[in-house]
């Protein structure tokens, strides 16, 4: 039987920013991995310049991001396991986290051109 997409039934800004918080995570200037947990630390986000800004090798578009200042969103997330608050640190994406398959990296992540 084939796995079910979107188990936990987030919704569309849940879902995106789960997306844009695991890319964050899987770059290096981002994001810390503890290799015992698998759970990402990532302690700072980038600064946006015009309408983007730069993560994972791509870009990803501002109006992307409009769940990161959202604490509903936080919530949800953090309830389902998916992130820990790390305050002042950041916060912290878990293992299950990384391992969501939002089927919404391929919208979000964007090539650049400069």
């Amino acid at each position: 039987m084939a796995e079910k997409r979107n188990p936990l039934k987030l919704n569309a800004l849940q879902l995106k920013t789960l997306t844009v918080l695991q890319i964050l995570a899987e770059d290096s200037n981002h994001g810390v991995q503890d290799e015992a947990t698998g759970m990402v630390q990532i302690g700072q986000m980038p600064h946006a310049h015009g309408n983007h800004f730069h993560a994972g090798g791509g870009v990803i578009l501002t109006s992307d991001t409009t769940g990161l200042s959202n604490p509903a969103v936080f919530r949800v997330l953090q309830r389902k396991g998916l992130v820990q608050p790390g305050f002042p640190m950041g916060l912290t994406v878990t293992a299950a986290g990384m391992a969501y398959d939002t089927g919404m990296r391929d919208k979000i992540l964007h090539g650049t051109d400069h």
